[in-house]
């Protein structure tokens, strides 16, 4: 990652802790993330939240794990993944974040990662819990994608 989007990561961690649905700033943060992120990425993760389409399977053990809702295809993010840098990771399976984030390196994100990151700040996922051998179907359908 370079010094610059590093930068633009730190203004977009700082700009999603200011996003709180129980306060006036949310109207703020949305207006601040219009400039980190390209208008049609966060105008899709917008629409992804709005149409509830972020879940999160829970299981008894506290273990989240990420589903969105795509128009054809489900996709699974890891919006938190640890990394050796103490700076949280994250990955999409989607087409969009191996070309625009890992080969041409034109985005910090896809809008399913954004519209996940939005969707637990604002408590938006729709939640589904889960026992061990639904978790191990969900991952083993998200592996076969």
């Amino acid at each position: 990652m370079t010094p610059s989007e590093r930068d633009i990561c730190l203004l977009f961690e700082k700009v999603l802790s200011d996003l709180n649905p129980d306060t006036l700033t949310v109207d703020d943060a949305v207006e601040k993330l219009r400039f980190i992120f390209p208008e049609t990425l966060f105008l899709g993760a917008l629409d992804l939240v709005d149409r509830d389409s972020v879940l999160v399977y829970k299981t008894a053990w506290g273990r989240p794990q990420y589903e969105v809702l795509g128009s054809t295809v489900t996709y699974a993010v890891f919006p938190g993944l640890p990394s050796a840098s103490g700076h949280a990771l994250a990955y999409c399976t989607c087409p969009a974040y191996a070309y625009s984030v890992l080969l041409s390196e034109t985005h910090i994100m896809c809008k399913h990662l954004l519209a996940t990151l939005i969707a637990r700040r604002l408590d938006r996922c729709i939640e589904r819990p889960i026992d061990a051998d639904g978790l191990a179907s969900v991952i083993a359908r998200q592996c076969s994608l």
